[in-house]
């Protein structure tokens, strides 16, 4: 049995792209497509390429994207 160590979103830190896609455990493309898609909301600074993400977004994504499972079937 492997241990993984997956960090807890914590709602009031703010992460950069590359540490939202690695508590999500996705890469750095599908997070890029999830803000571009509208999924994640972001906020980038006027003049800066530095995007910042709050873990409020990263919690809120995860829940208005949930689907329940029909175990019945």
């Amino acid at each position: 049995m492997s241990s993984t160590n997956k960090q807890t979103i914590d709602p009031g830190a703010v992460y950069s792209r590359q540490e939202a896609s690695e508590a999500l455990g996705i890469s750095l493309s599908t997070l890029k497509r999830l803000i571009a898609r509208g999924y994640l909301k972001i906020s980038k600074p006027q003049g800066m390429r530095r995007v910042f993400i709050t873990g409020d977004s990263l919690l809120a994504m995860l829940n208005n994207t949930a689907i329940d499972i029909d175990r019945s079937a």
